[in-house]
């Protein structure tokens, strides 16, 4: 899907580029320059899927998961560096506006609602990765974004305010500025290991220490590796069993990660005595030995 999406971007870049040029519209231009990106991005995606599948070796013993990240990080820095340039075009026509073609922007625009909805539709089961939700919005985005060339069409159809044309384009530069803020945010946060999105530390410890045999748990940290892949460590206290009956709380625990979080990779560390932390590791209250984490 995303190989055939990434063609026929390419291809409507290519038409709306040279309708903008014939029309006389920095819209037109301002959204092929947009439809432009979002071949960028799902370049990009193919690129992050690829390396999200390549495994894990000795050098990079989680994988390449931060792969796709990276690629939304950029695509959306890419966002912002376009947006800057559509807000400097649109002031210099919004001071000499300049007549354009409406019936040739709206033509274009109303294939590129066809295209962006089409691609999206395809693209919907796979919004679970922020890095195929980035190459989303980008759809999503210019198929408004084309929805307001045609309103604005005809808008200069019926008044002859041709300064639509660059107002048009600062709209579309500020709906292009929203979507890469979010995906900038989200990325950054996984790119810092952050919790990851629709998950909170209480809401995690909670269920852990509902589980039967687990008296406490503490150090928990919880990141993400990838756009799906969820990692946790952390210190759990549990009963004084045999190693029979850990091996039953420590596949609980298991359970309630998965089940409740997606949090597939994890490092739990059994104790037997309550440990006190400290900024230099952990210092067991009944023994007179420490260990590091």
């Amino acid at each position: 899907m995303l190989k055939w999406s990434l063609v026929a971007t390419i291809l409507f870049v290519l038409i709306q580029f040279g309708a903008g040029l014939q029309a006389g519209s920095l819209a037109l231009l301002s959204d092929a320059g947009h439809n432009l990106t979002d071949a960028v991005a799902l370049g990009l995606a193919m690129f992050g899927v690829y390396l999200q599948r390549k495994p894990a070796d000795e050098s990079r013993t989680f994988g390449y998961h931060r792969g796709g990240v990276l690629a939304a990080f950029v695509n959306a820095l890419s966002l912002l560096l376009l947006s800057a340039y559509l807000f400097y075009e649109s002031y210099e026509r919004l001071m000499s506006p300049k007549a354009v073609n409406e019936f040739t922007m709206i033509a274009v625009a109303g294939l590129g609602i066809v295209l962006n909805v089409g691609i999206l539709l395809g693209l919907r089961r796979y919004e679970s990765d922020v890095n195929i939700r980035a190459a989303s919005i980008h759809m999503l985005g210019d198929a408004l974004g084309s929805i307001a060339i045609i309103v604005g069409a005809i808008a200069i159809r019926y008044t002859g305010w041709f300064a639509i044309d660059p107002i048009l384009s600062i709209l579309i530069a500020c709906l292009i500025v929203w979507s890469a803020v979010d995906i900038i945010r989200e990325s950054l946060n996984i790119l810092l290991e952050g919790l990851p999105r629709g998950i909170r530390l209480s809401t995690v410890v909670d269920a852990m220490r509902q589980v039967p045999g687990v008296l406490d748990v503490h150090d928990v940290h919880v990141w993400t590796l990838g756009s799906n892949a969820h990692a946790l460590s952390c210190h759990a206290l549990i009963e004084d069993v045999p190693p029979s009956e850990s091996s039953r709380i420590l596949a609980a625990l298991n359970c309630v990660l998965v089940d409740r979080f997606r949090i597939h990779h994890t490092t739990i560390q059994f104790e037997h005595v309550e440990c006190e932390l400290s900024h230099h590791g952990c210092h067991m209250m009944q023994q007179g030995h420490e260990h590091t984490h």
